[in-house]
């Protein structure tokens, strides 16, 4: 019981913060391989779109958001995990995409130590969720 007091204090404590200074405190923690390509991946997405919103959601995850959300950030011992929100309906040509395939809206990449990263196919799927977004968010409007 006490365990699940203090979990919802420091949930309650990092709310309070803003998810850039969390996620800058994330990457500081890792400090290794998955605190590296976290810190890489955040600014492949910044690079994509300046307007990019960072939130720090479910307990300590990255989100970015764009017109609505575009990807996630998780981190687990083996993986770093880039999960798209609607990676269903974004074209891969490249082949990205490498979990989470059987979803019916998601897609994910699974980046493990040492392999390479296409960052301009990255930057791709990127855009294309950034503009997925807004077409969806234009028609909301209308």
């Amino acid at each position: 019981m006490a365990d699940s007091r203090r979990a919802r204090r420091a949930d309650d404590a990092a709310k309070s913060l803003p998810a850039a200074r969390l996620i800058d405190a994330r990457i500081r923690e890792l400090d290794d391989w998955r605190g590296q390509l976290l810190a890489r991946l955040r600014r492949l997405i910044n690079e994509v779109d300046p307007a990019v919103v960072e939130q720090w959601k479910w307990r300590g995850v990255p989100v970015w958001y764009c017109d609505g959300m575009l990807c996630t950030g998780e981190t687990y011992k083996n993986v770093v995990k880039m999960t798209f929100a609607k990676g269903a309906a974004l074209p891969d040509p490249k082949g990205l995409f490498n979990a989470s395939l059987e979803g019916r809206v998601r897609r994910a990449i699974d980046f493990r130590e040492g392999e390479a990263i296409d960052e301009e196919a990255l930057k791709t799927l990127l855009r294309a969720a950034v503009r997925l977004n807004r077409s969806a968010e234009r028609r909301t409007r209308d």
